[in-house]
Formats: C-alpha cells, structure tokens, sequence
C-alpha cells in the first residue's frame, strides 16, 4: 500500500497561521470595530487563537486599540481594535481612453490623495512619464505619513483600448499603440514597485468588495457605466479573472439592437452591451438631440439641457441591461447586482431604480429578481479599486491562498512572526 508523504507541519502550520491572519483582518474590516471575543465569534477561532493572531497584527501595525467597550457586558470592559489606516498603502493607477487617474488608498480604505488627468490617452511612453511624476508625488506623501508601507501599484485599464472605437465614438491614433505595450511592467521597471494588473471593471468590483457591499456580502454581479461599461464577478468573498483575466467584461455581452435613431447601424442580429449601455451612447443620444457634448465635463450641462433626450436614453440603457442581469444571475447564482458609474448619483440612483422594476416584470417563473443596488465609490471606484489591489492580494482571505513570501512582510516590519 502507498501512503502520502506527512506534510511539513512548520510549513502547513504557517499557511493555516497566515489564512488566519487574513481572516481576522477581513473580519476587522467588515465589522469596522471589534473585541477579540467578537472576532473570535466572527472567524470561528478560539480566544487563545485570536489574542495570539491580534499580537501579531499589532506588532505588525496593521490593527490597532480605538477604546473600551462598557456597555452591555459583565465583567471588565472589552478592548475595541480596528484596522490601523496607516498600516499598509495602495496606490492605483486607472487608464481610460479620455482619462488618467493615480489614487493613495489606506488599509482602512480612506482615499488620501489623488492625481487627475482629463485627456485624450497619449501614447505609452507620454502616459508612463507622466503617471511616474504623480506616483512620486504620491509615494512621498505616504512615506511622511508611514514610512516603507508601501505595499504596490494596482493597475486598472480596459481590455483592447484600441478596438470599437466606432461604437465610442473615438479618432485617437495612439490607444492602438496600447494593445501591444506592457505598461505594468514599464512601471514596474520605472518604480521599482510590484505592479499588479487587472481589467478596470474588476478593478472597481474590488473596491465594491474589499470596502463596500462585500462588507454585506461575498456573492454578487458588478456593472459600472462609464465611457463604455464595465463590471466583475464577485463569488465566495473573491474575484473571478477567468481564463484570460476577462471575466465580468460584461461590455460584450450580446443585446438587442437599440431602437434609438443615434445608435450606430448594427453589424447582425446582435449589437454590444457597450453602445446601448454606457455614456458615449448618452453623449451620441444628445447630440442628436441638438446638444453636442466635447468632452465628460461639459456632460452635466447637455443633461440639464434634455431632460426628454436623458430620460429616452434611460429606457435604451435600462432595456438593454435587463437580458445581462437575469443571465448573470441565472449562470451564476447571484441574488444581488450592484450597479455604479460615472453619472452622478441622481441619474445612476434612477437607473437603478429603473432597473429593478424592469427585472420585476422580467424575472421568469419561479425565479425571483436579483435585487439592484447602487455601488459605494461613483467616479473613484476605478482608483480606489486598482490601489486596493495590492492591499487585496496581501491581506484578503482568497481561496487557495499558499505561503507568499510578502504576506504580511512590510518592508522594515517584523515580518519573523507570520513567517
């Protein structure tokens, strides 16, 4: 008979250790405030087992001591601890095709500081030197407030920046330059930094998960209308990439031709969830409609001019977002959807609306409506969700998690007790 070799038990010890530790933080981090009998309560462990995981953690400066807790129990008043903000920092960078955002996020997901560049994409080489200068500026503002927690740079762009420009509306001869450029690496190389690359959509989903609805819940569909439209697939407390990191791209999901006369003619029976649902369907409407719009700042003012144009392009969005829902929730079991974007809340607070009345009347027999609900961070989803990147892959209980030689190892912190 062959029997197994016996793991290690040093090593399977400090993987079971290191999963704990990640446990704790994301308990901290949904909870906001909790004693070590709360936490214990919350990660299933034993109070011997969390005071020695929260020693580490403090020891590491990733959770610290906010007061006591005197009301509603006996004895000696309870310790509340939360996550340290100056612990760990992220910084984010989001590539669009008419922006360039640079974001410093804390561990307690508190956006610091920002850099914003409303623009046409330039080149690689242009938009590296100047994402570089910011993440100077940013790195130096994180180091006067902790110096060497620094973890990495999250990097958040759409898939193809130089494919259905038609269907965006788009003449700019540098994004095809974009789909044959390692810009990941480039910054790497150029800072030094780890640099962790994902689709913008799953970037913002990750910021909807690690400090917004995934406090409530680990299961859930991701929508953001931006310029185009974006999304991710949050499943058991993780994002899923898929098999070429393009899971959630909801933007090519396949919806019935818009019924607008802006819409572009359809290539088939089909036509992209991105020209029906997304601002540069709204931008194209209004124009139509007598209001041109040359860039997103002069967008609130074409809104305000056509309410009858707005509320048109409404019903389009809304219908086409109906059949992607109740196909996500079909294949993949999800009860809630959320929905974000670039619109402000008054217009993206009625497409939510708008949306789950539809879904009502949609939703087929014996089967009932995934709930909508309007995402957490607007417009700063994108950055906060590439700067929490780092902070996400480091400290995130994911599924599968092995020994990772910078778990919990922040440069300068001592990094021998969760070895």
């Amino acid at each position: 008979m062959v029997t197994a070799p016996r793991p290690r038990q040093g090593l399977t010890s400090a993987r079971i250790r290191r999963y704990h530790h990640r446990v704790v933080l994301q308990s901290l981090r949904k909870l906001g405030e909790a004693s070590k009998a709360d936490l214990a309560r919350a990660a299933d462990l034993t109070n011997t087992a969390i005071g020695q995981i929260v020693a580490d953690l403090q020891e590491l400066g990733l959770v610290g001591v906010v007061g006591k807790r005197y009301e509603g129990q006996r004895g000696q008043p309870a310790t509340m601890l939360r996550l340290e903000p100056n612990g760990a920092y992220g910084i984010g960078v989001r590539l669009d095709r008419g922006l360039i955002e640079i974001a410093l996020v804390d561990l307690a997901g508190r956006l610091v500081a920002q850099r914003s560049h409303r623009m046409a994409l330039p080149a690689p080489p242009e938009a590296l030197a100047l994402v570089a200068r910011d993440l100077e500026e940013l790195i130096a503002v994180a180091e006067r407030l902790a110096p060497s927690r620094v973890l990495g740079i999250g990097l958040a762009r759409p898939d193809n920046l130089g494919s259905w420009l038609d269907r965006l509306d788009l003449n700019n001869p540098a994004l095809p330059l974009w789909d044959e450029f390692d810009f990941a690496g480039a910054l790497s190389r150029r800072t030094g930094l780890d640099v962790h690359e994902e689709n913008d959509g799953t970037a913002a989903a990750i910021a909807e998960l690690f400090y917004g609805f995934g406090r409530e819940s680990d299961d859930f569909v991701y929508f953001f209308v931006g310029p185009a439209i974006g999304g991710g697939v949050i499943l058991q407390g993780d994002y899923r990439r898929g098999a070429t990191g393009k899971a959630g791209d909801v933007a090519m999901m396949p919806v019935a031709p818009s019924s607008l006369p802006s819409a572009p003619w359809p290539r088939g029976p089909f036509e992209i969830l991105l020209t029906r649902a997304s601002i540069a369907g709204l931008i194209r409407h209004l124009s139509r409609r007598g209001q041109p719009v040359r860039d997103l700042d002069g967008l609130t003012t074409a809104i305000a001019a056509c309410p009858q144009g707005v509320a048109e392009w409404l019903d389009d969005c809304v219908e086409a977002l109906v059949a992607p829902t109740l196909s996500a929730q079909a294949l993949l079991d999800v009860t809630d959807i959320v929905i974000d974007g670039d619109l402000g809340a008054p217009l993206m607070n009625e497409i939510v609306s708008r949306l789950a009345r539809a879904l009502l009347r949609a939703a087929p027999e014996a089967r009932a409506a995934p709930r909508v609900r309007l995402g957490s961070f607007g417009s700063d989803a994108h950055s906060i969700g590439a700067a929490s990147l780092p902070l996400f892959i480091d400290f995130a209980p994911r599924s599968g998690v092995t020994a990772n030689a910078r778990m919990l190892a922040l440069k300068g912190g001592p990094d021998a007790r969760v070895a």
